[in-house]
């Protein structure tokens, strides 16, 4: 068998092992790329923490994390309470109100914490009682708040697109 399969085996079978035991999978992505450097031959301690320090060392990509961060103090801080009250005010008269209530509270969070996972959180904590109270089914409400938490990637400031200009040198 060639190195190159047998890096592959290595390689695919560490993933699967390593992830059925539960491992983070970036960890996992670590370990396997170094058990196949050691199998193709390629081991150097320093350049395996080279590139791991040159992987994590950008700047831009801080905003990850601090986006989430935004959504998780928005919601603490009681900003996206404020946020539903201010969409029901423009459209919670509307017959369905709260299902368009969702939709806009969602666009709202988006353009401000640019996290999908944040909003989405931050508004079914709050609207999913509120749309069951008023009789909305819980698949309905479901589907309402998680299309809205689909919005987030494509409006700026998103992470998709910090990654995207992180990656492609682009403003």
């Amino acid at each position: 068998m060639s190195s190159e399969g047998l890096a592959f085996i290595v390689f695919v079978g560490g993933m699967l092992s390593l992830l059925g035991v539960g491992m983070n999978m970036g960890l996992a992505l670590v370990l396997t790329g170094a058990a196949m450097s050691w199998v193709l031959g390629f081991w150097d301690t320093q350049l395996l923490a080279q590139n791991l320090v040159a992987g994590v060392d950008s700047f831009p990509l801080l905003a990850v994390p601090f986006f989430i961060l935004a959504g998780e103090l928005m919601n603490a801080g009681g900003i996206s309470q404020r946020i539903i009250t201010m969409a029901q005010a423009w459209v919670g008269h509307i017959r369905g109100g709260l299902g368009f209530v969702a939709i806009g509270a969602a666009v709202l969070m988006a353009s401000m914490s640019g996290s999908a996972l944040a909003d989405t959180a931050a508004l079914a904590t709050i609207l999913l009682p509120m749309m069951r109270q008023q009789g909305y089914p819980l698949h309905t409400s479901a589907g309402l708040i998680g299309a809205g938490g689909i919005i987030a990637p494509i409006i700026p400031p998103s992470m998709p697109f910090i990654i995207y200009g992180v990656t492609t040198n682009t403003s």
